[in-house]
């Protein structure tokens, strides 16, 4: 398997742009220069991260998110 990423990723598997094996891995996003760890999904070619905010919920108890555009470099976290 190659270590390039999806342009699209998801952590919620109602998703189609989710993949368990690629997550397992650990992937990390760094969004404008910055280690974000609560990003639920991103794009790269649309420049976009959806994380969540705060302990908010919607009417089917899921976690509330909130779109930020901005540049967004995803990776494969190694352990060191």
């Amino acid at each position: 398997m190659t270590d390039t990423l999806p342009d699209r990723l998801a952590s919620n598997p109602d998703s189609p742009f989710y993949d368990e094996e690629l997550l397992a891995k650990g992937i990390g996003i760094r969004f404008n220069g910055v280690e974000k760890n609560n990003v639920d999904e991103y794009c790269v070619s649309e420049g976009w991260v959806r994380v969540t905010a705060g302990n908010a919920k919607d009417r089917f108890g899921n976690p509330m998110t909130i779109k930020l555009k901005g540049k967004v470099e995803p990776y494969i976290k190694t352990e060191a």
